[in-house]
């Protein structure tokens, strides 16, 4: 009889179990627990003391499962703690982190309908990235309200959670469409906003606070992951600039005329390398000084450069030579440019502070991809000596490398 009365406990155990959504690990060991603890009950005489020992027991099924189920939530949250780290870190790109973030933030949750990502500077919002249930990626809807939700949420620093769009005042300038529960997150680095996460759901659903603790841990590591980004572009940008002119520096010079010999050679295009001395700049550093001197450098560079064609790249070689890149650009067009630069540097005045008005004038060399060189070395070569002897023969004018194998003349 006691046999039974322990097997109809267990059965009651079962059905709790299963309505509870015992996986089958945790209802084997809960059973077993029961099992024992119901046959040590049978065995003490005192019933009434031992009903409510049983009562209590099944009472606890449901509570335990409760703790089972919190056990296994916090393991996922810090599963996804970890593959957020993990995966954020992956890449100093900002454009990569941010296309990271919105795909974890997919990830996250269940049944979204779009997330998307906006940077924040000096307040202003600017579109960073997105990503759709569809799939589509980096689809500016609609940019930011200056009394929207996005803006909203940058200035106050604080989570803003929209139940329902449509009615709400943070959207009653919104598009019709717009349904559904919204939530904004501001990306923020100690007190400093970077950005805003805004979430979407279909409409019918609604965060779970699990949902809500997930993207606030996904928040936090996006607003790392984001100004690490933006630090590395800094420092990148540094490293390829000249801290003087503001120019791209020797370094950048290198890769961009490696990458430009590579696009040349695949689809059968010339370019040309113009090297640029400024005659006259030595007699101003020694009669004024450097800072007088580096003054009327920064001046050249910015001359020189607001020149040049949109697709031509300048950079600072070393001391007052620079050097230009000019894509797709055959040998007669390259002559016709310096021609044009010589031209216009005589009406290039420096400001000096006894108000003299130094003669000064450009000297330079040409060479062209491939007639004078093949390799990107190769062509600061030839175009390098061309200057020379430019400065040394003709100066004030541009002299074409030797070797030329096409319709150009050296001197």
């Amino acid at each position: 009889m006691m046999n039974q009365s322990i097997q109809a406990l267990l059965q009651i155990a079962r059905e709790k179990m299963s309505k509870a959504r015992y996986t089958a690990e945790q209802r084997e060991q809960t059973l077993r627990l029961l099992s024992l603890l119901l046959e040590l009950a049978a065995e003490d005489e005192r019933s009434e003391e031992t009903a409510r020992a049983t009562a209590k027991l099944l009472s606890n099924v449901t509570r335990h499962h409760n703790l089972f189920a919190l056990i296994q939530q916090q393991a996922a949250e810090l599963e996804a703690l970890k593959r957020i780290s993990v995966n954020l870190a992956s890449s100093l790109q900002l454009q990569a982190v941010l296309d990271r973030v919105v795909s974890e933030a997919m990830h996250l949750i269940k049944n979204p309908q779009s997330v998307h990502i906006f940077l924040y500077e000096q307040g202003v919002l600017r579109f960073g990235a997105s990503l759709d249930a569809e799939g589509n990626r980096n689809r500016i809807l609609s940019l930011p309200r200056p009394e929207g939700l996005t803006y909203t949420v940058a200035r106050t620093k604080q989570t803003i959670l929209v139940e329902e769009m449509q009615g709400h005042p943070l959207f009653k300038t919104a598009p019709p469409d717009w349904k559904g529960p919204i939530i904004g997150i501001p990306l923020k680095s100690d007190e400093t906003v970077v950005g805003v996460m805004n979430m979407s759901l279909r409409p019918g659903r609604q965060f779970s606070p699990a949902e809500l603790r997930l993207l606030d841990l996904l928040a936090t590591q996006a607003a790392v992951a984001i100004v690490n980004a933006r630090l590395h572009q800094v420092m990148s940008k540094e490293a390829m600039s000249d801290m003087l002119t503001g120019l791209p520096n020797r370094r950048a010079l290198d890769a961009r005329l490696e990458n430009e010999v590579q696009r040349a050679e695949r689809y059968g295009h010339q370019f040309a390398v113009l090297m640029m001395d400024l005659d006259g700049f030595k007699a101003i550093n020694d009669t004024y000084g450097h800072d007088v001197g580096d003054r009327v450098l920064r001046d050249f560079a910015r001359f020189l450069a607001e020149g040049k064609r949109s697709s031509d790249f300048l950079a600072r070689y070393g001391g007052d030579e620079m050097t230009m890149i000019m894509p797709e650009t055959d040998g007669n067009s390259a002559v016709q440019l310096a021609e044009s630069i010589r031209q216009r540097m005589e009406k290039f005045q420096p400001v000096l502070p006894d108000h003299a008005k130094p003669h000064l004038g450009i000297s330079g060399g040409i060479a062209i991809y491939p007639n004078h060189a093949r390799t990107a070395s190769d062509l600061l070569r030839a175009a390098d000596e061309a200057l020379y002897r430019a400065k040394r023969h003709a100066r004030g004018t541009f002299l074409v490398a030797r070797g030329v194998t096409g319709e150009l003349s050296n001197e």
